[in-house]
């Protein structure tokens, strides 16, 4: 049985993922804003809901509290907003901050505030769920510039972690999950939160130190920074 920690973890992926794990028999521990209002979470067997708010540095070192020295085997860092649309011409700076904040900072916060757990943890890993968006090489639209921004950002903040930690035995890595159809992705999107639950999940079981560092999406294929 693993030990999985993940924020977000009230709706989309994060909730999927969380569903997943415990099926399995591993230990989630759940986070979110909002417990209260968690209602799927909260009915899922072998869960622990954890109020988290990862631009709240009181609420970060209040959930560490309470884990105190309880190993951690795979971080996943899921928590993350979008909100765009936004141009060139009408930008709103406050929420380019906000979505900074929750996407690029929030992480770190997590991260610095539970890296003894991970370390003390058997798989040792730290998942960044980013986006395709926020590759440098791979950019071909012209907007999204606060959310693509963020999740550059956090991108450079995983590869550093990466760096830092990986005489640890640490595995840091951001993953992209596709276009996925939830509340932040829309109807639209490419594939349901039950696919892109899956191929993460197979992804992160196979992350070795030799990945450590690199961008990958759900399904394994390897992306340009």
């Amino acid at each position: 049985m693993k030990t999985i920690l993940i924020t977000g973890a009230n709706r989309g992926i994060g909730l999927e993922l969380a569903r997943r794990y415990a099926s399995d028999g591993d230990k989630v521990l759940a986070c979110c804003r909002n417990p209260q209002e968690a209602t799927d979470l909260k009915a899922l067997e072998g869960v622990k809901v954890f109020q988290l708010d990862v631009t709240d540095g009181a609420s970060v070192k209040a959930l560490k509290a309470d884990l105190g020295d309880m190993p951690v085997d795979i971080l996943i860092n899921n928590a993350g907003i979008n909100l765009e649309p936004q141009s060139f011409e009408e930008m709103d700076f406050d929420k380019w901050e906000e979505t900074f904040r929750v996407n690029s900072i929030g992480p770190f916060r997590v991260v610095q505030a539970l890296i003894d757990n991970v370390k003390a943890g058997k798989d040792k890993k730290i998942v960044t769920i980013s986006s395709k968006m926020g590759s440098v090489g791979n950019v071909y639209y012209g907007g999204a510039i606060a959310y693509s921004s963020s999740k550059s950002a956090v991108n450079m903040v995983t590869k550093i972690l990466a760096n830092r930690f990986r005489d640890d035995g640490i595995i840091a890595v951001p993953l992209h999950p596709e276009w996925v159809r939830t509340d932040m992705g829309g109807p639209g999107a490419r594939i349901s939160a039950e696919e892109s639950a899956a191929g993460l999940r197979k992804v992160i079981a196979g992350l070795t130190l030799a990945e450590s560092g690199r961008f990958f999406q759900y399904d394994g294929e390897e992306l340009p920074w």
